[in-house]
């Protein structure tokens, strides 16, 4: 079932990317052809994934990597929702930070076999949670400078304060997550 979302789901979104890479490049409208491309290449990444034996994701991260895809490159960049809604970029930001919460439970569950785990201390994984939710952050912030440096222009508008803002709500949707988990650590 996994194999069919993944496939399904990337082919719909590669091909809404090459249309509007199309016709945003017909447009000349460079902003938003580039986000269409860059689409392309996150739309197919889960491809990957196809190659294991067992896909270690389970199916609500699945389908929740492909709302981060709608959220942030189709509303978000291409309908120019980050610049008509003050909110929305800190609310994808919040968003973020708990889906990479969820994402960083997986990888520990990946990375921890199953027999280790009930010696490891609840707080190591609520740090585990708290610290790749926010390296993530930071490193879409980076993201976000560099291409207002060479390319967009228009991902910081806020500057400082934009980046500070994002960074607090991406931190605050790792922190319920981290939070849920210290409680629930028995169903980890």
């Amino acid at each position: 079932m996994k194999r069919k979302i993944i496939l399904l789901l990337s082919t719909i979104f590669i091909i809404i990317s090459c249309i509007l890479f199309v016709i945003y490049l017909v447009k000349d409208d460079s902003t938003r052809w580039q986000v269409a491309l860059g689409g392309i290449g996150v739309s197919g990444l889960p491809l990957i994934l196809l190659r294991k034996q067992i896909i270690p994701f389970n199916i609500p991260l699945i389908l929740g990597y492909y709302f981060t895809l709608i959220v942030t490159l189709f509303l978000g960049s291409i309908a120019t929702f980050y610049r008509k809604y003050d909110f929305w970029d800190s609310s994808v930001h919040f968003y973020k930070g708990i889906y990479i919460g969820f994402f960083s439970i997986a990888l520990y569950k990946i990375l921890v076999p199953t027999e280790y785990r009930k010696d490891v201390s609840d707080w190591i994984l609520l740090i585990f949670i708290l610290t790749v939710s926010t390296s993530s952050s930071v490193i879409w912030e980076i993201y976000e400078y560099i291409g207002d440096l060479l390319i967009t222009h228009t991902m910081q508008l806020g500057g400082n304060k934009d980046t500070m803002l994002d960074l607090l709500c991406g931190f605050g949707g790792a922190l319920i997550v981290a939070t849920y988990t210290k409680l629930q650590k028995f169903n980890v």
